[in-house]
């Protein structure tokens, strides 16, 4: 049984579309978020780009946005068991310091109770089916663990 996500899909193709993002954590990735298993909540950021028309294996119709959609149906009741929420969701408006070519379109942070809540979703057999919607919209994509800290009025 595996027991994280697979490989990065950035080099591989469905059905001779090259993919080019990040889709997936690697497996050394995915095993040094779980060594990390400080007590406390997880934040999440996620960015990430759709593709026009989604890559599904089975060669299915829809759109990226459609397929993320149907990721979000398929993944709450898991998400939501194991304690999950969105903490911030925002709207990607332009990128001030950066490449300026990048986009987001979907922008927004999740919380997750622990690592190993995070950890437990990934596991998750109704998880695993429904992030092949996910795998099947995203074009590219950053999830960025964070440690939440305290809010105030300045920088640093």
């Amino acid at each position: 049984m595996v027991e994280g996500p697979t490989p990065n899909r950035g080099a591989a193709s469905t059905q001779g579309t090259p993919m080019t993002g990040h889709i997936d954590p690697t497996r050394e990735t995915f095993a040094a978020f779980r060594a990390d298993d400080r007590p406390g909540p997880v934040h999440m950021l996620n960015l990430v780009r759709l593709r026009a028309s989604a890559a599904y294996p089975d060669g299915r119709a829809a759109t990226g946005a459609e397929a993320y959609e149907a990721y979000g149906r398929a993944s709450l009741p898991v998400f939501s068991r194991l304690g999950g929420k969105i903490v911030w969701r925002g709207r990607f408006e332009l990128m001030l310091i950066g490449p300026g070519d990048e986009r987001w379109d979907r922008c927004f942070i999740a919380e997750y109770p622990s690592v190993a809540a995070f950890v437990a979703m990934i596991r998750d057999p109704v998880y695993r089916e429904a992030v092949k919607h996910r795998q099947a919209a995203i074009e590219d994509s950053r999830l960025i663990r964070l440690k939440p800290g305290a809010t105030g009025l300045g920088f640093g």
